[in-house]
């Protein structure tokens, strides 16, 4: 099973992007608490989008429970740091609670710098075409989000008044999801 979900996972997103990914474990950190076989794979601009996206492999795997999710996040950069911060929820996921759709992460620092984004909202992949979000792996549908990095004002927003709410505002705003230095919309 486990290079099955690896090997289907990683074929999913090459195959959408048109390009081999670049692959990305870590030696620092969590590893001890990701299964060996977890990894980041890295996109650069290509023919579906103009900027980086980086996505886990295996952030479920060995999951049997309705939680079996995968993230991705965009960058207008190269950015190893994006590779660090889907390790972490990687690792929350794994050991500290089960992440799904519609869900939030404290970072507990900022996403970038200076950001005020220290936030995260787990969100459909709207910006994808529809054959991206899933994938089928041994009668188990895996589901691939958006990991959109927020700020604490928006994380509160959503919780008072729902994820619909929230995404509405980022909507009506056009949320720079690309950008560090953005300003909370709330």
């Amino acid at each position: 099973m486990i290079n099955v979900y690896i090997d289907k996972l990683k074929g999913h997103y090459e195959q959408y992007f048109g390009i081999s990914g670049i692959v990305h474990k870590i030696d620092k950190g969590p590893i001890n608490k990701l299964d060996p076989e977890f990894f980041i794979l890295e996109f650069p601009p290509n023919q579906i989008h103009n900027m980086y996206t980086y996505c886990t492999v295996g952030m479920s795997l060995n999951r049997w429970d309705e939680n079996l999710i995968e993230l991705f996040i965009y960058a207008a950069e190269k950015n190893s740091l994006l590779v660090d911060l889907l390790c972490y929820c990687a690792s929350y996921h794994r050991n500290d609670a089960p992440l799904n759709l519609h869900h939030t992460v404290n970072l507990g620092q900022p996403w970038m710098g200076e950001s005020l984004c220290d936030h995260g909202f787990i969100s459909f992949p709207y910006l994808e075409k529809p054959d991206f979000e899933q994938i089928d792996v041994d009668h188990k549908t895996i589901k691939c989000f958006w990991y959109i990095p927020i700020t604490k004002s928006e994380r509160d927003f959503k919780i008072e008044f729902g994820y619909d709410a929230l995404e509405t505002i980022f909507e009506e705003k056009e949320l720079n999801y690309l950008s560090p230095k953005r300003a909370s919309l709330i």
